[in-house]
């Protein structure tokens, strides 16, 4: 369990048969869970506080969502009620929804308010931009619910609170990015002002995102991702701004470049480049030197999101303008607190205006106790992160040989070791020092030959089953066939295939994997050798 369960972000679906009912979304099914990730299933103690609200209120047949600033709760109203939404939702009349502000004797909160009959037109905005009030914010409103009462609602408060908690937890991003750099001693390193904290990765990727729309402002300029990402991180990309062009296999390299120089010749230049390094769920890790000199020559931003690899493990700032964490993994890596960060690049040409932008549109959100927790799960962060490079490296080398045995299920493993695309993760692989070996991560997939062994390996693998990467327990997942079961003909171009599990090794003794995934191996071999 997590140190603190009631805010524990994964869940134990376990079996496969769950897995798909989960990838269905009915509902009913649904219903059951009492918390599962935030993002995605509303927090049993953010359901309380919605309850009391419209009780306090005095209405019926009506909900709310809460969030943790006027500005938040202004950026969901316009977000439902245009006409035409980028989501191809319908619309929820102006009328029908309205912001209040609520204050207790510890935190406010601002409820977007609706008629219950809108609930599923409203949510998705909450589901896919991170931005709702934490379960730890909830905790505190409900421990102060006594004196929960309707404030006036004011000027528009945009910045937020900033903390000494917030300031240390700057600090220890900035020393971690700026520490066992690649190649020589920089310059310039980063400041803490220049990390920017926000209440998850996805808020992360969505705040930076619309701040390049303001920069660029430019209407044609679409953006670029560059390699498979997190899946909804296309969604953000899709319904706001100018739209996105999508290189789903990291390697197009060429195609890029035409697509850029096209873009640039119909005076439509590209506004930015995304992509993860190394990439979810096969590790592919794209060019990022290319990259550079694609974004020097075509004057995008370019952006990397290192959360899979992790920046104990590998350096980006040679050439990504920012750099984007999701902190919920492994930074944290105790699968009970969510946050997420962006890095200004201080050796960045556009250094000087990306500061400026983001001093100018940046709103502290993330909740103190919140950043309490990350800063506290983080303090072992290098220690855990040379565990979980050594056992996913052990479970990888294991998995790996049974790849050239005839009788064994396994097909292929994915993983920078042994992805064709190693050289480029290898360039910027952090320099080892005497306080920590960079590896890997803790993040591969494994492939089998049939659905059926696939199935057999799930239902034996004896390990945690549910969405996450980067908790202290291992996580595994069937990632495809649950989250893309629409759309399985599409994806497989792109390698991606329903006999995929991932696998997020978490901090157990490496001989315990080893023996557990000989099991799950064992009874799936068993199907093979039955045929």
């Amino acid at each position: 369990m997590p140190p603190a369960p009631r805010h524990a972000i994964s869940t134990h679906m376990p079996g496969w048969d769950l897995m798909v009912e989960f990838a269905k979304r009915d509902p009913v099914f649904w219903a059951q869970f009492h918390d599962m990730y935030p993002r995605f299933l509303i927090h049993r103690d953010v359901k309380q506080v919605i309850g009391l609200i419209i009780q306090r209120m005095k209405l019926e047949d009506a909900s709310c969502l809460p969030f943790p600033s006027r500005a938040v709760a202004e950026a969901c109203v316009e977000w439902v009620t245009p006409a035409k939404r980028a989501d191809g939702l319908d619309s929820v009349p102006r009328d029908q929804i309205s912001i209040r502000e609520f204050e207790t004797n510890g935190p406010k909160v601002w409820a977007v308010i609706f008629p219950l009959a809108h609930l599923k037109l409203v949510t998705p905005y909450w589901v896919n931009t991170g931005t709702g009030i934490s379960s730890r914010l909830a905790e505190d409103v409900l421990n102060n619910i006594q004196s929960l009462r309707e404030g006036s609602l004011g000027e528009l408060d945009a910045k937020g609170d900033d903390t000494p908690i917030s300031q240390a937890l700057r600090r220890r991003i900035s020393g971690h990015v700026n520490r066992a750099p690649v190649g020589p001693p920089r310059k310039t390193e980063v400041s803490p002002k220049d990390v920017y904290l926000y209440q998850t990765g996805m808020s992360a990727i969505v705040y930076v995102h619309n701040y390049l729309i303001k920069w660029r402002n430019n209407p044609k300029s679409k953006t670029v991702m560059f390699g498979f990402p997190f899946h909804q991180t296309v969604h953000i990309f899709e319904w706001w701004g100018p739209g996105l062009k999508f290189f789903p296999l990291g390697t197009e390299l060429d195609e890029l470049e035409k697509y850029l120089q096209d873009e640039e010749t119909n005076d439509s230049p590209v506004q930015a480049v995304w992509t993860e390094f190394p990439s979810n769920p096969l590790l592919v890790s794209s060019n990022l030197g290319r990259l550079r000199t694609l974004a020097d020559k075509f004057h995008f931003a370019l952006i990397v999101d290192d959360t899979v690899g992790s920046f104990c493990n590998v350096d980006v700032l040679p050439v990504a303008d920012i750099l984007v964490t999701s902190l919920t993994k492994s930074f944290s890596g105790y699968a009970d607190v969510m946050g997420g960060s962006a890095v200004l690049n201080p050796s960045s040409v556009r250094y000087a205006e990306f500061k400026s932008l983001f001093d100018d549109l940046y709103a502290h959100d993330l909740y103190i106790r919140d950043a309490e927790v990350l800063l506290s799960n983080s303090e072992d962060y290098l220690t855990r992160s040379t565990s979980l490079n050594n056992n996913a490296a052990a479970l990888v080398d294991y998995l790996h040989a049974l790849t050239a045995d005839p009788t064994s299920c396994v097909t292929k493993v994915f993983y920078p070791t042994i992805n064709p695309t190693l050289s480029n993760y290898e360039e910027y692989k952090r320099t080892p020092t005497s306080e920590f070996i960079p590896g890997y991560g803790c993040l591969f997939s494994v492939q089998f030959d049939t659905l059926d062994h696939t199935i057999e390996f799930y239902n034996h693998l004896h390990v945690h089953h549910g969405p996450h990467l980067g908790a202290h327990r291992t996580l595994a997942m069937p990632y495809i066939r649950a989250l893309y079961g629409d759309e399985l003909e599409k994806v497989k171009a792109w390698g991606l295939e329903p006999t995929q599990i991932r696998i997020s090794v978490g901090l157990e003794s490496e001989k315990l994997l080893i023996d557990t995934f000989k099991h799950a191996l064992k009874k799936a071999d068993a199907i093979k050798s039955a045929k």
